[in-house]
């Protein structure tokens, strides 16, 4: 990593962490930039950077703070049993403007994935996202979007980007290479009807709130096909989360969340996670940060286990199902992964799209959706997918 990265950085204040129970914690393990000490970056699997911008994050601008608090819990936690190596990298310099806080972190964020190392970035306001998108470009393929909201942060003044509607700036980013788009989590009655008729018409999904709560287990293979995750904090219900000017009633639960944070850490094709909203000037006690900190341990849990499940391997290794649609001159063929148990289906690459290396598109699955394809119906994950490949 260059070390002129470190000049768009600055070293984190969080006071000296006490370990008067003897008992090991994250604090002992991570190696934190700090103003004597910069972190040795070659080799980490995770960096951690923080931006404490809430300048665009409307009447929720508190938290600019949230990176802060949340290492606060999150360094007393007890390191992974499988820890590997990982760096706080500080936060981004709180003197520079609004552009210049997205160019440093869009630079920041674009060299650790060159290096192979997943940033997880603390914010700050969600509109942060659209940094860590434009991030990824140096990659030169199509990616794919996962966010958790309780909103659909679209639509608004065209000419002024926030919390609510920076989507806006990622769908018309150019060059264009977002290939898929999924919102976990929205509320019905917080979500414009135009929005989601626009994201049905893009081939783009919105899962409810509702879904989540019937069973998460089922949304696994939603993240597992992400490039970029984003989490906003005002997604959890007020009663676990408080710490954050939209925080409602209704919401994703604590346990839900964490749940849904490892499912992000284990997606072996997932490059970048995003944190963000958490407002500490809001929080009761503290209960909220705790949460915060709880989410980045779990994706750091995730992350640490990850099985090397494909694209980090072949397919020829996973066990091979072919289902026959009857009534249909047409097979979906799935694989199982024998590293991990985990599902993919087979998408064609429709033959006007057809080059020479890649003829067939693998799309993480569950083995609800080989039951679905095996009771004769073809799954709906697999008819977006191709549509979009069309």
């Amino acid at each position: 990593m260059s070390e002129k990265i470190f000049e768009l950085l600055q070293p984190i204040d969080n006071p000296f962490y006490g370990n008067p129970e003897g008992s090991a914690r994250i604090a002992d393990r991570i190696d934190m930039h700090r103003f004597d000490h910069k972190p040795e970056v070659e080799g980490c699997r995770i960096a951690i950077i923080g931006v404490n911008d809430g300048r665009n994050s409307g009447d929720n601008e508190g938290c600019s703070g949230g990176p802060s608090a949340i290492r606060d819990h999150l360094y007393k936690l007890t390191p992974h049993s499988r820890w590997a190596e990982t760096a706080d990298l500080g936060d981004i310099k709180t003197s520079f403007s609004e552009d210049e806080t997205e160019a440093a972190l869009i630079t920041v964020v674009s060299e650790l994935i060159q290096m192979g190392i997943i940033p997880i970035v603390l914010g700050g306001g969600q509109d942060l996202t659209y940094a860590m998108y434009s991030a990824l470009e140096s990659f030169g393929r199509p990616m794919n979007v996962v966010t958790v909201d309780q909103r659909l942060d679209f639509g608004g003044d065209p000419q002024v980007s926030t919390s609510r509607n920076y989507m806006n700036r990622v769908v018309l980013h150019e060059p264009n290479y977002l290939f898929d788009y999924v919102n976990v989590g929205h509320q019905g009655y917080l979500s414009d009807p135009d929005t989601l008729e626009l994201l049905e018409k893009l081939q783009f999904e919105a899962i409810r709130l509702g879904q989540v709560h019937s069973n998460p287990k089922l949304l696994e293979p939603t993240f597992r096909n992400a490039d970029l995750i984003s989490i906003d904090m005002g997604s959890i219900r007020a009663a676990d989360h408080p710490a954050s000017v939209h925080a409602g009633p209704n919401g994703i639960t604590a346990s839900q969340i964490c749940q849904i944070a490892r499912y992000a850490g284990l997606s072996d094709r997932m490059l970048a996670l995003g944190l963000f909203e958490h407002n500490p000037d809001l929080d009761d006690r503290g209960r909220g940060a705790q949460l915060s900190a709880q989410v980045v341990w779990h994706m750091m849990d995730g992350i640490f286990y990850q099985p090397g499940d494909h694209p980090k391997c072949s397919a020829d290794e996973y066990t091979r199902y072919v289902v026959d649609l009857p009534g249909n001159d047409h097979e979906v063929a799935f694989y199982k992964s024998p590293r991990s148990d985990r599902w993919w289906m087979d998408v064609p690459i429709p033959t006007s799209k057809k080059n020479n290396k890649d003829h067939h598109h693998l799309v993480p699955c569950s083995y609800e959706d080989y039951e679905e394809a095996a009771s004769g119906q073809l799954p709906d994950r697999w008819w977006r997918t191709y549509q979009k490949l069309a």
